[in-house]
This record gives structure tokens, C-alpha cells and sequence, in this order.
């Protein structure tokens, strides 16, 4: 098992913006050995997609103020490798209902290396083709990566 007793070693609180205010989330950051644990639980999701899915990524800027998150800037990329492979890649939220639950492993960073980076979901789900981030649309919802401090559950209907 990955993750800690006392746990996450990060955090990052999600709030949409604009006409998406009601979004509201938590995700979660483990470190353990070369992999991290990152747990998503959120709320306030509407089935805006035909899909229904929502792309969820690590972005490099590290502030989710000003309309439209301008300043979250492109997708955690230390690498410089082409999308879908690169480090804030994730898999895509799954909207059920409203919300969203997504627990995956990867070793494609550190949980050192993403404090002070930011969480940010878009209107639209990621194609998994469209380079360098895509084509999954505006930004949504944001959070910013800060070390774990006063650890508290999130989201109604995922306690």
C-alpha cells in the first residue's frame, strides 16, 4: 500500500472559475520509493462532454488567480516529451453524477517536484494526438501543489 497513515505528503484544493464556481476538489499526492499515489475526488462536475470525460493535468505555473487560470502556463514538462508522455500528463477524470474519483500511479515525477505547480481540469477531454497539450479545451477548475498542512477530506458523496 502507498499511501501514508498521517497522509498525503501534498495536496492540492481545486476551485472552478467563473461559470464553473461550484467546482470544488481535492487532490491528493503520495510519495512512496519512485512513485507517487495521486488521489482526485471532486464535486460540482457537470456532463458538459458527450464523452464524459475531463482532462485532468499538472501544470507548470504555480497561481490559479485571474479569470481563465492564465497564469497555470502549458503542462509540467520537464522533459520536454511529446504529449501524451510527459510528466503532468494524467488520466481523465470520469464524471459520474456530478463528480469525479480517480486514483493512479506514476513515476514521472516526484512529489518534490510538483509543489508549487498546479492541478487544472478543462472543458473537454484530452485527445491523447493534439500536441503539445490535447486540444482538451479551456481551464476550468485549478488548484495549486502545497506540502500537506492540516490534512481535510473533501467533497460531498465521497467521504
Amino acid at each position: 500500500m502507498m499511501h501514508k497513515k498521517n497522509g498525503p505528503d501534498a495536496v492540492a484544493h481545486i476551485r472552478g472559475g467563473g461559470e464553473h464556481a461550484g467546482i470544488r476538489g481535492l487532490v491528493r499526492f503520495y510519495q512512496k520509493a519512485g512513485q507517487v499515489l495521486l488521489v482526485a475526488e471532486m464535486s460540482g462536475l457537470s456532463q458538459r462532454t458527450d464523452s464524459g470525460f475531463l482532462a485532468l493535468h499538472i501544470h507548470e505555473g504555480g497561481s490559479c488567480e485571474g479569470s481563465g487560470f492564465p497564469e497555470t502556463g502549458g503542462h509540467y514538462n520537464p522533459g520536454e516529451i511529446p504529449h501524451p508522455r510527459h510528466a503532468g500528463d494524467l488520466p481523465p477524470l470520469l464524471l459520474c453524477g456530478g463528480g469525479a474519483f480517480l486514483a493512479v500511479r506514476t513515476d514521472r515525477f516526484r512529489v518534490s517536484d510538483v509543489i508549487g505547480k498546479t492541478v487544472v481540469i478543462h472543458s473537454g477531454p484530452d485527445d491523447f494526438r493534439s500536441q503539445p497539450a490535447g486540444n482538451a479545451g479551456s481551464k476550468i477548475a485549478c488548484g495549486v501543489i502545497e506540502r500537506k498542512q492540516g490534512y481535510r477530506r473533501c467533497c460531498p458523496g465521497y467521504r
